[in-house]
């Protein structure tokens, strides 16, 4: 008699496609990769970098170097999309290496190519405050992108570093799309149509970087869903429809924003500007859309794409297919 639980044609289709999260930061560790591993994450964008400088950001790629030694039957560094296709082959998750802000650099243009050698492919120009380069989304004025952030864009551009914009404010965004001569990603947002946030992008703005080639990833974030903390994965399917209604199906991904782990410590932390100064925003309860509690269900999601009859073309450009088009553009390879 077989005991195993009947396996739907939702898991057939997720189990066989190729899943790109567009941004994970979670409290990294083996049990976080093994359930990267029942959700059938093929590649993540995982943040190593919000409010630390140099030397913090060094210690923490320090600490993803051990982890990919010492969880190499779960996990693999991603350098290029064809790591991407081996990590799929291979039934591994591969990890981009990716930050929220771009302090990491400090003053250093020339650290970029440093990082770029460690496996660093996805960048974000601000978190949420002021930096050299950029204005956040929670700052009252945005100054745009500065001379030195023009400079830095030039640099990320030239080595193939994806110029992430997410938690930068609407001046600053406008200016490094304008300013990049490759295209760039809101990695993880959701749209202000759908709720009235700092976070969320206006249907202008989500028209203009897809107008300029870029893309969108939508989060299941649920303060900056329209329900909040009552959404289930049907909610964020409906985000997901409004953003692809707006920029098309070709140049719109996900990135969940899974904080999976991580307790209230952390979300104090960036919540304060660099971690520690003024509140920038309360974020409230954080809990995860009904459906998608854990990274190990992310198959619920391509379950909710299948109950939209969305064909099922569509569902393998949402769920990876997209990112991985734009990182070859990027990364050039």
């Amino acid at each position: 008699m077989n005991d195993l639980p009947p396996v739907s044609g939702a898991d057939v289709l997720h189990a066989r496609l190729t899943v790109v999260d567009g941004l994970i930061v979670s409290d990294f560790n083996r049990a976080i990769f093994q359930d990267m591993r029942r959700g059938g994450i093929t590649a993540a964008n995982c943040t190593c970098c919000i409010w630390e400088g140099f030397t913090g950001t060094m210690r923490n790629i320090m600490q993803w170097k051990q982890w990919f030694r010492d969880n190499d039957d779960l996990i693999l560094q991603v350098h290029s999309t064809a790591d991407i296709r081996r990590a799929k082959a291979e039934g591994k998750t591969g990890i981009i290496l990716g930050w929220q802000n771009i302090t990491g650099i400090e003053d250093q243009i020339g650290y970029l190519s440093l990082f770029k050698d460690l496996g660093v492919g996805i960048i974000q120009m601000a978190y949420n405050t002021q930096n050299l380069v950029a204005t956040g989304c929670y700052e009252s004025r945005d100054g745009g992108l500065s001379d030195f952030g023009h400079e830095v864009v030039a640099e990320m551009n030239r080595l193939g570093i994806l110029c992430d914009l997410s938690h930068v404010g609407a001046q600053s965004s406008r200016d490094v799309i304008l300013a990049s001569r490759q295209p760039v990603a809101y990695s993880h947002c959701l749209p202000a149509g759908l709720k009235a946030h700092p976070r969320n992008k206006t249907d202008e703005e989500l028209r203009f970087i897809i107008d300029h080639g870029g893309f969108v990833g939508v989060t299941m974030f649920t303060p900056f869903l329209a329900r909040g903390t009552n959404a289930t994965v049907d909610d964020y399917v409906d985000a997901m429809e409004y953003v692809i209604n707006l920029c098309g199906e070709e140049r719109v991904g996900y990135g969940t924003d899974f904080t999976q782990g991580h307790g209230q410590k952390f979300f104090d932390w960036i919540s304060h500007d660099k971690g520690y100064a003024r509140r920038l925003t309360d974020l409230g309860t954080i809990k995860n859309p009904a459906g998608l509690d854990s990274i190990g269900h992310t198959s619920a999601l391509t379950a909710a794409m299948q109950r939209r009859n969305w064909p099922e073309a569509r569902i393998e450009r949402v769920m990876g297919e997209n990112w991985i088009a734009l990182l070859a553009e990027v990364w050039r390879g």
